[in-house]
């Protein structure tokens, strides 16, 4: 259940759970800290972030398909799922890093380092993922290609769940006036 009575718990109006990320009513109440790669004020780091999660996320079904089926359709389809999540992925990265080593608020955060070696890890493996079935798509999905797309899922979503916290409770990356700097 939400709650927007401050009196209540003396804090920012977030929904009445325990805080797994430190909050700030500075931040709250103020207008957000504009992204630092933006065309016209919007932020492109949001959108950058869609196509990697969704061939990784791709790519660990087209794993559990070969899995199943065993048919080499899968395996093919991982293989350029990887490659273009990775590919695009370093794209992302770029626009996030600008926001990171830019945006002081951001390096303040627990949940902007978080997001960052969460989003580190993602890009090492979906790299060893890759140079593993290089060469032979298939040879090497069963077991280790398929466990590294399953932790790489896992990871993503912990990363997107830590990149919201900065968006939506720290606003960062936003349409907004505020400071770069830590309120």
């Amino acid at each position: 259940m939400e709650t927007t009575d401050t009196t209540q718990t003396g804090s920012t109006p977030f929904p009445n759970i325990p805080p797994v990320i430190e909050s700030n009513d500075s931040e709250y109440l103020d207008t957000g800290v504009p992204s630092t790669v933006a065309i016209a004020g919007h932020p492109l780091h949001p959108l950058t972030v869609i196509f990697p999660i969704a061939f990784l996320a791709a790519a660990l079904g087209s794993d559990v398909g070969y899995w199943l089926t065993r048919d080499f359709f899968w395996a093919r389809a991982s293989f350029w799922l990887i490659g273009l999540g990775l590919g695009l992925g370093l794209i992302a990265a770029a626009t996030g890093l600008s926001d990171f080593l830019k945006i002081e608020r951001v390096r303040k955060r627990t949940a902007g380092w978080v997001h960052l070696i969460l989003n580190v890890s993602i890009l090492v493996l979906s790299l060893v993922n890759f140079l593993l079935r290089l060469g032979n798509v298939e040879s090497r999905i069963l077991p280790w290609g398929l466990l590294i797309s399953v932790v790489v899922g896992t990871l993503t979503s912990a990363s997107g769940w830590f990149g919201a916290e900065l968006s939506y409770r720290h606003k960062i990356g936003v349409v907004g006036a505020g400071s770069r700097r830590y309120p």
